[in-house]
Order: structure tokens, then sequence, then C-alpha cells
């Protein structure tokens, strides 16, 4: 039999049966473990697992998003936040949640760098996609298309150094496609 039909029929075998008062005996976080080899089921885990076609099924979920993920590699916008400072020293830069972008403040200037390891880094650079940043109270701080370092720098825009800018327009920055 044909190894792709096997695994097919298998599966099928395993997540359509039911058990009577079958619950998830498993975390989302001891199936991420697993998933990506982090931490290995015991013995007892994979037994639990085994007998449980809902965990399996939450299992073949959480797969299937971390697939997806893995694939999707257009970029719909970042967010970040300004920090609490720790000191009174200028504010020098500037990190979105997602660890994709990062903006720096150097002698008047700011420049957005994308991150190498950004999944998305390869199409946007080769689509020389126009970037825009926004301060949380949605004023441009800047705007172009990344160089070819993956970069975009102009002149701070405003009159408030960048800290205080933040402070005043909601702490929060956005860096989305223009």
């Amino acid at each position: 039999m044909d190894k792709k039909l096997e695994h097919k029929l298998l599966e099928a075998a395993m997540l359509g049966r039911r058990v009577d008062n079958d619950s998830l005996v498993l975390s989302d976080a001891v199936l991420g473990g697993a998933l990506d080899g982090s931490v290995p089921l015991t013995g007892g885990q994979r037994a639990l697992l085994q007998a449980s076609p809902l965990t399996l099924r939450r299992l073949r979920q959480l797969a299937n998003a971390r697939h997806a993920a893995a694939n999707d590699r257009s970029w719909h916008g970042s967010a970040g936040m300004l920090r609490a400072a720790a000191g009174s020293a200028p504010l020098a830069q500037l990190g979105t949640e997602d660890g994709y972008w990062q903006m720096h403040f150097i002698d008047g200037q700011v420049v957005l760098a994308l991150a190498a390891g950004a999944p998305f880094a390869a199409d946007l650079m080769d689509e020389a996609v126009r970037v825009s940043v926004r301060d949380g109270a949605g004023n441009l701080i800047i705007q172009g298309p990344l160089d070819a370092d993956g970069e975009l720098e102009a002149a701070w825009p405003f009159a408030l150094a960048p800290a205080e800018h933040f402070q005043a327009h909601g702490a929060r920055f956005t860096v989305e496609p223009a």
C-alpha cells in the first residue's frame, strides 16, 4: 500500500473515533513542545495522547497552524511601544513586538531597520515595498522604500525628542506597508 495513503487512513482512524468523556489531556504548551522538539513526550504522555482523539485533533490543529505560519511570508504590519525608561539617557532605539523591525535614533535622524531573519524580508526587498512608520496618534514618522541593506533613513520630523514625542502620542508606533 502507498505510504501516503496508509498514513491518511491511520490518521482518519485515530482522529475519527469517539471516546466517552474524552477531554484534552495535554496542554497546548506540552503539545507545542512536542511539535518543535524542545520537550519530547514521555511514554505516559504518548499513551494519553493516543487514547484521546480530542487531544490528537488539537495536536493536528496546532501542527497545521504552525505549518501555515511558517509558510506565510506575507507581512501586513508590526506594532511596538515605548517601554518605561530606565534612566535619563536619550532614547536610542525602539523595536516592534514581533522583533522584525528596529528604529534607531542617531543625531537627529531616524533609521528603520528590517531584521534579516524576518520570514518576509526577502519578499519586501525583492518587491521594493514602501513602508511607513506612524506614532500612536497616526502622525507619519518616516516613509519610503527600504534600501539594499533593509533600512530606511530620514531626519527626525518632530520638535520633541523621540522619547518625549512617543510619550505624548500614545507611546506606541506601527510599521506598515505604505
